[in-house]
Formats: C-alpha cells, structure tokens, sequence
C-alpha cells in the first residue's frame, strides 16, 4: 500500500507542476481540473480497493501524460466542477 500512496503523491505533485507549465490566464483552470478529478475519483473508491485504486493511478498518469503536452494551452471547466469549487469555498469560509 506504501507504494500505492507514492504513486498516488508522485502523481498529485506532477499535475500541480503541470498546471505551472500552462499559460497564465489558464493556470486557475486547470488547478481547479486537476483538485477536482482527484477529490472526486479518490473518494469514489475504498481505501481497500486495490485494483480500482491502481487503474485510477494509471489512468491518472496517462491522462496527465496527455495534458502535459505544451500544444494543450486550455481544459473545459463543467459546471459541476464550477459548483464543487463554490461549496467548497463556502464550506472553507464558514469554518474560519
């Protein structure tokens, strides 16, 4: 499992350097692309799963492998991420 969660921080720290790579108008995009695919595909699976945990550190790769290419100046933002970012700036101010 050790292995698992140095693939998993190799792979968190990656993308945020990934992110410092892309223009700067689009950089809070793609911060916000990457928080939310890791927030939402980590919680969608048992710290046990071991399977399901390595598929998403290997898709993870290979979609950070795709988004790390310097002609991908810009990602689409969906409204459900728009609207995760929102909850959880509220979530964050209240508890302050």
């Amino acid at each position: 499992q050790s292995g698992q969660s140095a693939n998993f921080l190799d792979g968190s720290s990656s993308a945020l350097r990934m992110v410092r790579t892309k223009p700067v108008l689009t950089q809070p995009k793609f911060l916000l692309f990457v928080r939310y695919n890791f927030h939402t595909q980590a919680s969608s699976v048992s710290p046990r799963n071991v399977a399901a945990i390595e598929h998403l550190i290997r898709r993870g790769r290979r979609q950070l492998e795709m988004y790390e290419q310097s002609s991908v100046r810009d990602c689409q933002i969906s409204r459900a991420m728009s609207d995760w970012e929102q909850s959880r700036r509220g979530s964050w101010t209240t508890s302050q």
